[in-house]
């Protein structure tokens, strides 16, 4: 039988890895077996967060690199979207005792910045420390994805953000990063996430069951 406690669950994976999908479908389903669960996303998650959101995202589409913001500049924007989010939306959430699903979180940071833009880990670290405390995720799931099905996905896509545009090269160093977070790590799932059937969603939500005791 479920008892009411604080779970925090997050997706990660690259651009058209079905993340963004499968968070949705996971919510709709807690919700349906009663379970008090809010949804979220990084970048974002809180108005204020939103706001950052829109001004990295918008800059990518900036044509002089003179324009574009440094790297680091880049990266604490991430912070401090990071830094409102946990503050106004996942602590408190978590402290009712609600299920918390994030799309996108820490791992991200590293797989694009630290992985991808070679911003300093340390750096990353010593203000993350401030900002999460004790908070972590307590299950991960990383949706690897064929470059095939990733490009479908993201042919289809009506609006595009500054991540939709990147080379393969981009999200194969990306996704490879992910895997190498992830490496032995008991409360990280790798999914592959290529196809497009049930079979992931119901995958998701007999892991989850099991951590939350629900009773298919």
């Amino acid at each position: 039988m479920y008892k009411k406690k604080p779970f925090f669950i997050v997706f990660e994976g690259v651009e058209g890895c079905g993340k963004s999908y499968q968070s949705k479908k996971l919510f709709l389903r807690l919700r349906k077996n009663k379970v008090p669960t809010v949804l979220t996303r990084e970048p974002g998650g809180t108005k204020s967060a939103e706001l950052i959101r829109d001004l990295i995202l918008k800059d990518y589409f900036k044509k002089s690199k003179e324009e574009k913001f440094d790297k680091y500049t880049d990266t604490l924007l991430y912070l401090a979207a990071r830094n409102e989010h946990v503050k106004n939306k996942i602590k408190p959430e978590l402290d009712k005792k609600k299920v918390v699903i994030c799309d996108r979180f820490v791992d991200s940071t590293l797989a694009y910045q630290v992985f991808g833009k070679k911003v300093s880990l340390n750096f990353i670290k010593n203000i993350q420390k401030v900002i999460l405390g004790d908070l972590k995720p307590n299950i991960t799931f990383i949706l690897k994805v064929s470059p095939k099905s990733s490009k479908k996905r993201l042919r289809k896509r009506k609006s595009k953000n500054r991540y939709d545009n990147f080379p393969q090269k981009f999200y194969n160093k990306a996704q490879n990063s992910f895997l190498k977070i992830a490496k032995r790590k008991k409360n990280y799932f790798i999914l592959d996430s290529s196809n497009d059937d049930n079979f992931l969603e119901n995958r998701i939500f007999g892991i989850i069951s099991k951590y939350l005791n629900i009773k298919n």
